[in-house]
C-alpha cells in the first residue's frame, strides 16, 4: 500500500474566468459575490483531483520500480527438463529475486552452504528442503545484499543437474 507523507498540489486559479454579466477579471466584485461558495467549492474539487492525480502517479512510479528491480528465474524449462532458467545470471546487491514453478515440479530452492559469500546464513535465504513449490506459477522470492557468487539448487533435482549459480556485484 502507498502512503504519501507530503504532496505539492497546484490549486488551479480562476481568476481568467468570466461572469455571465460579461465583467472583465479585473472588474471589481460586490461583496455578495464574494461571499458565494460555488469559486471555492470548485477550487477544493479541482485540488482534490490533482492530488488524486498525484497519488495514482506516485503509486504508478513504485509498481514500475518495483518492477524494474527483480528478476524472475523460471523453475523447469517449457520442454519438461529440470534446470533453472536462466541457470547463472547477476544481480545487483538488494535486488530481487523470484523462482517461479513453470515444469517438472515440484521445485525449491537451497543455496549451497558451502558456496557463498562468508558470513551469509544460508537458513535465512533457502526453502527448507522439505518445503516444495508444487503448482504451476508458484513463486519463492529473495533478496541477496551480500556481494559474491552463491551457488543453488533444487533438492528434488539436483541428482538432475537442476543448479544455479547468481553472482551480486
Amino acid at each position: 500500500m502507498a502512503s504519501v507523507t507530503s504532496a505539492a498540489v497546484a490549486i488551479p486559479s480562476f481568476t481568467g474566468l468570466k461572469s455571465s454579466s460579461g465583467a472583465t477579471p479585473t472588474s471589481r466584485v460586490s461583496a455578495s459575490a464574494k461571499a458565494s461558495p460555488a469559486p471555492r467549492l470548485m477550487a477544493v474539487k479541482a485540488s482534490l483531483k490533482d492530488l488524486g492525480v498525484a497519488v495514482a502517479a506516485a503509486a504508478a512510479s513504485a509498481v514500475l520500480a518495483s518492477n524494474a528491480m527483480a528478476i524472475e528465474v523460471l523453475l523447469g524449462g517449457d520442454d519438461g527438463s529440470l534446470n533453472f532458467i536462466p541457470s547463472e545470471f547477476s544481480v545487483a546487491p538488494g535486488e530481487k529475486i523470484v523462482f517461479k514453478n513453470n515444469a517438472g515440479f515440484p521445485h525449491n530452492i537451497v543455496f549451497d552452504e558451502e558456496e557463498v559469500p562468508a558470513g551469509v546464513d544460508v537458513s535465512k535465504i533457502s526453502m527448507n528442503e522439505e518445503d516444495l513449490l508444487n503448482a504451476a506459477g508458484e513463486t519463492y522470492a529473495v533478496t541477496l545484499s551480500e556481494k559474491g557468487t552463491y551457488s543453488f539448487y533444487c533438492a528434488p533435482h539436483q541428482g538432475a543437474g537442476m543448479v544455479g549459480k547468481v553472482t551480486v556485484n
